[in-house]
């Protein structure tokens, strides 16, 4: 066997180095904050819009000034959501304000006054029959600068002189903003001129197209924290099961992500922990409580004999938990730490707001989900989708393995975040957090 060379080794490295950039930043430009990765991105472009198109269904468009990967949906409720520099998600009516301004910029002169471009986001939203509040309100000021803040960030817009900050700061603040029409024109990669609404944007983006199963299933690997048997079709089961250590040598050579396989399902980790928005475990209250609640969920609602199908055992993906057990934990842990330590005053007074925050949190790890309606019973398919499994293939039976008539489920992989709590208690120190992984439910 010949040893790649040190040639070799330095080519592949660069294109793993910028394809995992695109994967976590679709959108890098030549003067942005990723501007000294974008020559690599250049000196590769041929290869990563094969390689992406190939393994992902991905278009990438590079060119001399920006380079953009237009990723595809994997359907409702499972998009990356957008937040403002404090955390908050994005509210609807953000998202509207987002849309609105894109209208409007691509259009837009190379420079205009910010009241000007507020102007004419009102008259867009008049033509598209949406409400807008009067932009003297101050939430509705911080709503539209949220947004545009966004298109700062993503370089279409530039603060030439002033602020658009100034909007919400200053009554009858002003600003010059400078336009990157070209920018905005590539800021919404699924088929609009083909939709009908929103949701059948949603619907049309998480169409695979000729990749069918097996663009999917890839697409579902890299975008989310982990895939669940459930959460696929019988035809997509099938194509994981037979191709899934093929497929985490693939990505690790494209992407240097590392595939963990289980019986419940399969995650690909970044031994780098660079190719995620979320962490866990993390700092701050929201983050340690997560925690702890996941630990004492699993500590009550760990199954006692979970199996496999092939083995003739039970597969368990998710359990039901109960009604009243997380507020019964919250309670306890914010009796037991969060008194004692550095837990936002806001949490404490009003654990409701903590219930929320870490479940949100939870579930985007999928180490919690809401009881809904799962891909494997045909549930937010494509119109036309092709779910046949070859005649004579036996897929894994997932019917039942996670649980229903609930409003939230424990999943397989909150136990790799089961938690050991140590607590130090020299002169004025406040409780001590350790994580320890676990092996799944």
């Amino acid at each position: 066997m010949t040893l790649p060379s040190a040639h070799d080794v330095a080519l592949a490295t660069e294109r793993r180095a910028a394809g995992r950039l695109l994967l976590s930043h679709p959108l890098v430009t030549s003067v942005g904050p990723y501007a000294d990765l974008f020559p690599l991105i250049r000196r590769h472009a041929d290869w990563l819009v094969k390689r992406f198109q190939q393994v992902l269904g991905y278009r990438l468009l590079v060119d001399t000034s920006y380079a953009r990967l237009f990723k595809a949906g994997l359907g409702a409720g499972a998009g990356h959501r957008l937040e403002r520099s404090t955390g908050t998600a994005f509210t609807p009516r953000t998202y509207s304000c987002l849309a609105l301004a894109l209208s409007v910029l691509v259009t837009a002169p190379e420079q205009m006054l910010l009241s000007h471009l507020v102007a004419d986001i009102r008259a867009a939203a008049a033509d598209a029959g949406v409400m807008l509040e009067e932009t003297n309100r101050a939430v509705e000021k911080r709503t539209l600068v949220a947004a545009l803040r966004q298109l700062i960030n993503w370089g279409v817009l530039t603060e030439t002189h002033g602020s658009v900050g100034s909007l919400v700061q200053e009554e009858g603040g002003e600003a010059l903003i400078t336009v990157d029409r070209e920018i905005a024109r590539i800021i919404v990669s699924g088929p609009l001129t083909q939709s009908l609404d929103g949701a059948d944007l949603v619907r049309r983006a998480a169409d695979p197209g000729f990749g069918g199963s097996r663009t999917y299933v890839r697409r579902m690997l890299v975008e989310t924290p982990v895939v669940y048997l459930d959460e696929l079709t019988d035809a997509e089961r099938d194509w994981l099961r037979t191709r899934q250590r093929r497929e985490a040598q693939a990505f690790s050579e494209l992407l240097g992500l590392e595939a963990e396989i289980r019986g419940e399902g399969v995650a690909l980790v970044d031994p780098e922990e660079e190719l995620t928005d979320l962490h866990l475990p993390g700092t701050g209250t929201v983050a340690q409580a997560s925690l702890l609640l996941v630990e004492g969920l699993v500590e009550r609602l760990r199954p006692a004999e979970p199996g496999h199908p092939a083995t003739g055992g039970q597969l368990v993906i998710g359990v039901a938990v109960p009604d009243g057990l997380v507020d019964e934990l919250l309670a306890e842990l914010i009796h037991e730490y969060g008194q004692r330590g550095n837990w936002q005053r806001d949490y404490l007074e009003d654990p409701s707001s903590l219930r929320k925050a870490a479940l949100d949190l939870l579930s985007r790890m999928q180490l919690v989900a809401p009881a809904s309606p799962l891909r494997s019973t045909g549930h937010g398919l494509p119109e036309g989708y092709e779910d046949t499994v070859p005649e004579g293939r036996s897929v894994t039976d997932v019917l039942g393995a996670r649980a229903a008539c609930t409003d939230w489920i424990l999943l397989a992989a909150a136990a790799r975040y089961a938690t050991h709590v140590t607590e130090r208690r020299p002169a004025g120190a406040t409780p001590g957090i350790e994580s320890q992984q676990e092996l799944p439910l």
